[in-house]
């Protein structure tokens, strides 16, 4: 994994003179690549690199260039299929002085132009430089695993791997985004192209960008299909197991230590067993667990690595509220409300002390359907396909009005979300039931002059486009197309790449291959979720890999026991960061902070997301806004020495 960074000035004017900020901007991003550094000065445009080496250890240095120096790239990320590009461009004439994954790129857009991303088997953000055309060229995996931030600053472009980079650039205007702050307490999490910032944008996946004097553009060059264009094969789970196997072979080149995460559940299990059939030496395996047990996965991660005899550490995690919710603060770059953040971060720590890439299993549950709430949803499009319009929304709607609110009793006693679901449209309907905080609580939480600038905006909007641009044929395969494009990688896969990261160690995704994805979304929705049963496919493909345990166990979710965290170590954060009005931003209404606060603390009512969310959003705002001319979100000043090897 690395970090880049960089400058085009679209005028044309020369970029030296911003050396320094390019330097400062760069070394915002040291935790991504401690290995390495180096920077491009060309005319209008500066790049600047940090490297965490994988491949090619010695000959890998970026920026790097063509034969000729006329195109440069610097490059986040891998790309697996490599060496067959390479060869295939080594035939039609490009000569190439390393042995690394991130000079084909280079020839591969000197062949392709901008269609090179087509050919890519891997996860990656790069930009490159086309000295001929003078232009800049940005672009991002299909599946958004590897991040991308830009803005515009007059007529100078700015972009990098994380948006503190961004910051460090002179003249960012700080502004936040009302829709995004919509979107983050409805989802905890803001989707493409948004940011929390008004005037930085994420490029969103499957995504490129073209820069040059004439103005900037974007492009999507991807998408996943849920159209199946024929029937699956006469034994489709046979060929989803060998495409499996594959994508988790190629994912095991590495010149460095290389191992996996093991929750003990379906996903990273078979990962782990699939690649203790490709290695010679055991597994190295990391896992974490809790002292409470509905929480704890450390038994189950235990039986799989038994079964694989891989060489197993764990680690028993506590809450060090002080020490690590300030780190994620800071990592994250924006509010980011998954607790799982905190799990993850203690994963990726331990596994770095053994390795320095890590496989893990997520894509699972957005391939082959595994998420509870798709059941629910299936289960809800049923009623609504047997009611009519006309009578849904004002009978159902009238009936979940009326329904008590009883989110404090056992689940089988809570309908009403499911009557009130079922008045709603699909798209809104999964949009509440994604909503961390929902609709009515959003609005009563945020002041009568936020709502007054958000003018009608509403946050499932967002689901309402996606919904219709997905060409899946039924309910499921549209949430599913939801989720690869806001959860999936807003989310999931943004809490990986930032927590993997922040600990340098690289973190690589099989599960989220693009063949793999593919050939789940041409599936039909049967073979995947049928009635209570889910991951179908994805069972009768890796039967006989998994212990039977494995294979039958009710999914727990790498979930932390942030509510009773918040009553315990973490109530002083919530003190601070929640309730004192010198760090709570003024977007919300301390009466219903207040209000939450007293119903979570004496047990009435479970409002562990909404306070969670709160104090990550307030936490993040003291460290990125508040206090900016003293951080700056640079953690040193850059020495004008510290720049002297730009070319």
């Amino acid at each position: 994994m690395c970090g880049i960074a960089g400058i085009f000035d679209r005028s044309g004017e020369s970029a030296p003179r911003r050396a320094d900020i390019l330097a400062r901007m760069t070394r915002t991003l040291v935790h991504r690549g401690p290995d390495d550094e180096g920077y491009l000065i060309d005319g209008p445009v500066g790049l600047g690199f940090r490297r965490l080496s994988i491949i090619d250890l010695a000959g890998g240095h970026q920026p790097l260039s063509n034969e000729d120096g006329s195109v440069w790239v610097v490059f986040n990320g891998e790309i697996y299929n490599y060496p067959d590009l390479t060869h295939e461009l080594e035939a039609k004439g490009h000569v190439f002085r390393t042995r690394s994954d991130t000079e084909c790129i280079v020839h591969a857009y000197e062949e392709w132009g901008p269609e090179c991303v087509q050919r890519f088997r891997g996860m990656f953000a790069f930009a490159v430089w086309d000295q001929r055309q003078q232009r800049l060229f940005l672009a991002r995996d299909r599946l958004g695993k590897k991040p991308l931030y830009y803005a515009t600053v007059g007529d100078t472009l700015i972009f990098g791997s994380e948006i503190k980079a961004l910051l460090a650039y002179p003249g960012l205007d700080r502004s936040l985004d009302l829709q995004a702050v919509s979107d983050f307490l409805s989802l905890l999490f803001i989707p493409a192209p948004k940011s929390i910032f008004q005037h930085v944008r994420k490029l969103p996946a499957a995504h490129y960008l073209v820069a040059g004097r004439r103005g900037v553009s974007v492009h999507r060059y991807w998408d996943v299909s849920f159209a199946a264009t024929e029937p699956p094969l006469s034994r489709p789970a046979e060929r989803l197991a060998e495409i499996l196997h594959e994508a988790v072979r190629i994912r095991l080149r590495s010149d460095v230590p290389l191992g996996a995460f093991l929750s003990g559940g379906l996903d990273s299990s078979a990962v782990v067993g699939f690649m203790s059939r490709e290695l010679k030496t055991p597994v190295v395996t990391s896992s974490i667990g809790f002292s409470e047990a509905a929480f704890n996965e450390l038994p189950y991660a235990r039986e799989v690595a038994g079964r694989f005899q891989t060489n197993h550490h764990e680690h028993m995690v506590a809450p060090d509220a002080l020490e690590v919710l300030e780190r994620l603060v800071w990592h994250y770059d924006e509010p980011f409300g998954d607790s799982s953040a905190v799990p993850t971060y203690y994963v990726s720590k331990l596994a770095r002390t053994h390795v320095t890439v890590a496989l893990s299993g997520d894509g699972g549950d957005e391939n082959f359907a595994g998420y509870r709430r798709y059941r629910f949803d299936v289960r809800e499009n049923a009623v609504r396909n047997m009611v009519p319009a006309s009578l849904r929304r004002p009978v159902f709607g009238l009936v979940g009005a009326l329904y008590p609110k009883a989110d404090y009793l056992p689940q089988i006693f809570r309908g009403k979300a499911f009557i009130s679901n079922v008045a709603r449209t699909p798209w809104e309907a999964y949009f509440y039931s994604m909503s961390c905080i929902h609709e009515e609580d959003v609005l009563q939480l945020l002041s009568g002059d936020t709502r007054a600038a958000l003018d009608g905006y509403r946050s499932a909007n967002v689901f309402e486009e996606l919904y219709h641009a997905a060409d899946g044929p039924d309910s499921l395969s549209r949430a599913q197309y939801i989720d690869f494009k806001t959860y999936l990688p807003e989310d999931i896969l943004a809490k990986v790449d930032r927590a993997s990261m922040a600990v340098s160690l690289e973190v690589r995704c099989p599960l989220l291959d693009h063949h793999v994805v593919e050939y789940a979304a041409s599936l039909p929705s049967h073979l995947k979720l049928h009635g209570t049963r889910s991951k179908l496919i994805f069972k009768e493909a890796i039967r006989g890999l998994l212990p039977e345990s494995t294979m039958t166990r009710s999914k727990m979710g790498f979930a932390v026991p942030i509510g009773a965290w918040l009553r315990t170590d973490l109530q002083p954060l919530v003190r601070d960061y929640v309730l004192d009005s010198g760090t709570r931003h003024p977007l919300f209404e301390p009466v219903v902070l207040q209000k939450w606060w007293r119903e979570h603390a004496s047990g009435l009512r479970d409002r562990t997301t909404e306070l969670w969310g709160i104090l990550m959003f307030n936490m993040w705002y003291d460290r990125f806004v508040r206090t900016a001319e003293t951080n700056m979100a640079c953690e040193s000043a850059v020495s004008p020495d510290a720049v002297g090897g730009m070319r």
